[in-house]
């Protein structure tokens, strides 16, 4: 018996994730634990349930989804760029329609380091004149 599994990489600032999507009845597994227990907040589900709501494959695939790394917000959005991806590699037709709702794009943004000399990226240290 074989099984077509569909695989992406998703990343948001620190958080990388790691999704498999087979066809099934749309149970979502992240680090081993089901959606609820991993994410509490329910903006977080929302946002990886996105690119299934779009393209109308809510409830048609199962997702096993291994994410490490940055908080639970970037995880979410990791995640979903994941989603998008192996969504994409099973059908490459869906594609204008993820691009058109800012799904395939990674947001690059990332933390800004710490200057030398500085009290953070930007912000400096208070000047005294006397």
């Amino acid at each position: 018996m074989e099984f077509e599994r569909y695989y992406g990489t998703g990343k948001r600032k620190t958080s990388i994730a790691r999704v498999w999507l087979k066809k099934g009845e749309g149970n979502i597994l992240v680090n081993k634990k089901t959606l609820d227990e991993y994410f509490k907040r329910e903006t977080s589900k929302m946002l990886i349930k996105q690119p299934f709501e779009f393209t109308d494959s809510l409830g048609h695939f199962d997702a096993f989804i291994t994410v490490k790394g940055g908080g639970l917000s970037g995880q979410a959005d990791a995640i979903r760029h994941g989603i998008t991806k192996a969504l994409l590699e099973f059908n490459p037709e869906l594609r204008k329609r993820l691009k058109k709702n800012g799904l395939i794009t990674r947001d690059s943004r990332i933390k800004e380091r710490k200057k030398y000399g500085q009290r953070g990226a930007r912000a400096r240290f208070q000047f005294s004149k006397r």
